[in-house]
C-alpha cells in the first residue's frame, strides 16, 4: 500500500482517499490534487465478457475495482471501510471497434502501432467513485471519459525506434502521450486532457466535489 501525504495540512478533514490501482500514472495524477490519499491494489479478471461494448467494459471493471478495495478494507480486522471514498479507473482502447490491450513486449507493440498507425483510435477512460460514507448500500459515480487518438502513418524503422526508447509495452496502444509518445500522434480530441493518461481528473473533482471534498481552505 502506497501513500500519498502532500506538505499542507489543509485537508485533513476530508474523507479517507484511497485509489484503486497499481498505476503509477494514476497515482501521480491523483497527487496534482494535493489530497492525501493511499494507493491499494485491486484483485479482479481484467477480461471483457463475450458481446461487451468497450465503454460498458471500462466501466464495469472501474467499478469493479473499487468495490474490491472495499471488500479489502472490511475483511480486514486491521482496517475499516467507513468513511472512505475509493476511486476506481480503466480503460478501453478500441481501432474499428476491435480491442487494443497493453502489448507486453516489443513485438507486439510493433504490430500495434502498424495497425493503428494513420488511423484514429478511441480511448474508453472508465471513472467510478464508490462512497462507504452511505452505509450497507455505498453511493456510487460513474463516468466514462472519450478520446479519440489520431496515429502518424509512421515507417516501421521509425516505430522501432520509438519503441526502444519510450519501451512503452504497459501502456495501451504503445503510446505515452505524456512523454515521447506524443510524438508518433497526430491529434488528441478530448473534454479531459489528463483522460488519456488513465486518470481523468475534471471528471474526478467534480465527483470529488459531489462527495463533499474540500480543496481549498
Amino acid at each position: 500500500m502506497l501513500k500519498h501525504q502532500p506538505d499542507s495540512p489543509h485537508f485533513n478533514s476530508n474523507p479517507r482517499l484511497i485509489l484503486a490501482s497499481s498505476s503509477v500514472y494514476r497515482h501521480e495524477l491523483l497527487a496534482r490534487l494535493q489530497i492525501p490519499f493511499e494507493s491499494r491494489v485491486p484483485d479482479i479478471d481484467e477480461t471483457a465478457r463475450h458481446g461487451e461494448i468497450p465503454e460498458a467494459t471500462a466501466l464495469r471493471l472501474a467499478q469493479q475495482k473499487a468495490e474490491a478495495i472495499a471488500k479489502q478494507l472490511t475483511s480486514s480486522a486491521a482496517d475499516f471501510a467507513e468513511n472512505a471514498l475509493i476511486i476506481g479507473s480503466d480503460q478501453v482502447a478500441t481501432l474499428n471497434g476491435i480491442h487494443i490491450g497493453k502489448p507486453g513486449d516489443h513485438a507486439s507493440a510493433l504490430k500495434q502501432l502498424q495497425l493503428m498507425r494513420g488511423k484514429e483510435v478511441v480511448f474508453h477512460t472508465a471513472l467510478c467513485l464508490l462512497d462507504t460514507r452511505s452505509g450497507a448500500q455505498p453511493a456510487v459515480q460513474l463516468r466514462n471519459v472519450q478520446t479519440v487518438v489520431r496515429f502518424r502513418d509512421l515507417p516501421d524503422a521509425e516505430l522501432d525506434a520509438y519503441l526502444r526508447i519510450e519501451q512503452p509495452y504497459d501502456c495501451a496502444g504503445s503510446a505515452k502521450n505524456e512523454a515521447l509518445g506524443i510524438s508518433i500522434l497526430a491529434s488528441i480530441q478530448s473534454d479531459d486532457p489528463t483522460a488519456l493518461t488513465g486518470l481523468p481528473l475534471i471528471a474526478l473533482t467534480d465527483m470529488l466535489r459531489k462527495a463533499g471534498v474540500q480543496f481549498y481552505r
